[in-house]
């Protein structure tokens, strides 16, 4: 080894200090273009593709369509369901006459269409108006049996008018005309009127072998209660009906040209009674 020269000196070597980075620091410096401070947040808003806004434009003018086309149709529906109220109305309401007798009535002997009720129907609506004849004749009824059927008809049709024809077959039993069936019509009478319907009262005529003051006392009942309540009366008259060849050969009942001739009667009394 050579030992340094005498008399020479070297300059001192300085340790020096290297500060590394952290591991978990970064490896750059980085700037901030503004100050820490304060935190930006920025919202990135796509546009639709061309594909998709051609959709929704589409849609959005078929929901208009149809609801345009839903209002129209509303209108429509509620114009049709309103009432027309003119003084041409063409579609006239039903006058619902409801006749509640016997076999009169009911076509004992005759064809249902060739009873007066059938007849009256037709004759009435080939006239021009517009009726409904509920025909609740039953053959054998009495005022009682009428007096207990007539809320149900009154209920289930609520007629314009209700045809009285009843009390033949209770003056044939020789029934008490003040207290049973004078009480019963007039019973029947008030229950029609009290229901907002007019009533129309056919009176009944007994033959003559019932004596009498029981035939006449029959006959002027109906008489009384048209007067009473101020009733349309059409009255029948079996001797007038037997003279003319319009009864059936029991005497009692009409026959065909009878039934004619009563539906004629009935009809003018319905027609002035309207007038």
């Amino acid at each position: 080894m050579t030992d340094p020269e005498v008399g020479k000196s070297r300059p001192a070597i300085m340790a020096k200090r290297v500060v590394l980075p952290d591991p978990d620091g970064p490896t750059k410096e980085m700037g901030l273009p503004c100050s820490t401070d304060k935190l930006i947040s920025l919202t990135i808003v796509k546009r639709p593709s061309g594909l998709l806004t051609s959709f929704v434009m589409f849609l959005t003018s078929k929901i208009e369509f149809f609801t345009r086309y839903l209002i129209l149709l509303l209108g429509i529906l509620l114009l049709v369901a309103s009432p027309v109220h003119s003084s041409n109305q063409s579609i006239k309401e039903k006058y619902i006459t409801v006749v509640l007798g016997d076999s009169l009535s009911a076509g004992y002997g005759v064809k249902i269409e060739e009873s007066w009720p059938s007849v009256l129907e037709s004759n009435l609506n080939a006239s021009g108006m517009n009726i409904a004849i509920v025909n609740a004749g039953i053959s054998g009824d009495t005022t009682s049996g009428g007096l207990f059927r007539l809320p149900k008809l009154l209920k289930e049709h609520k007629p314009d008018l209700v045809i009285l024809e009843l009390g033949g077959n209770d003056g044939l039993r020789g029934m008490s005309v003040k207290k049973v069936i004078r009480k019963n019509l007039e019973a029947m009478i008030k229950m029609s009127l009290k229901d907002g319907a007019d009533v129309l009262l056919i009176g009944v005529e007994l033959p003559p072998n019932y004596g009498e003051q029981y035939t006449n006392s029959f006959k002027d009942m109906y008489a009384e209660l048209a007067i009473e309540y101020n009733l349309p009366l059409v009255n029948g008259s079996i001797k007038e009906m037997v003279s003319l060849n319009l009864m059936q050969a029991d005497g009692i009942h009409p026959n065909i040209k009878g039934h004619l001739q009563i539906e004629e009667e009935i009809r003018n009394a319905i027609l002035t009674l309207l007038d």
